[in-house]
């Protein structure tokens, strides 16, 4: 199965508290149904010292996001962009952009 979302595309959340922003993708778990984007979801933990001489300190790091809140953005169009798949004719797999047609 062909993945709608890969580690390094272009995605844009279409919902929640960021949406409108763009990222690039770090990772993907698609059995989580979840991504990490970069810039995305930027979330406040506490670490806490783990040697002696060590401080303790707050971490500001991107948090998972499901993959139903992004949006692949087309390389092509520049907008975002419904995911189709297409067959070549050495019978490879790709992703196409549903407005322009184009492979991602």
């Amino acid at each position: 199965m062909l993945s709608r979302i890969k580690k390094d595309d272009n995605v844009v959340v279409i919902a929640g508290k960021d949406k409108g922003k763009q990222g690039i993708v770090i990772k993907v778990v698609p059995k989580a149904d979840q991504a990490l984007v970069k810039g995305i979801a930027i979330v406040t933990r506490h670490a806490k010292a783990k040697k002696s001489g060590e401080t303790s300190k707050i971490v500001k790091e991107e948090a998972f996001i499901p993959l139903g809140k992004i949006m692949p953005v087309c390389k092509s169009c520049k907008k975002a962009c419904r995911v189709r798949t297409k067959f070549l004719e050495n019978e490879n797999k790709v992703r196409v952009c549903h407005r322009c047609h184009e492979a991602f």
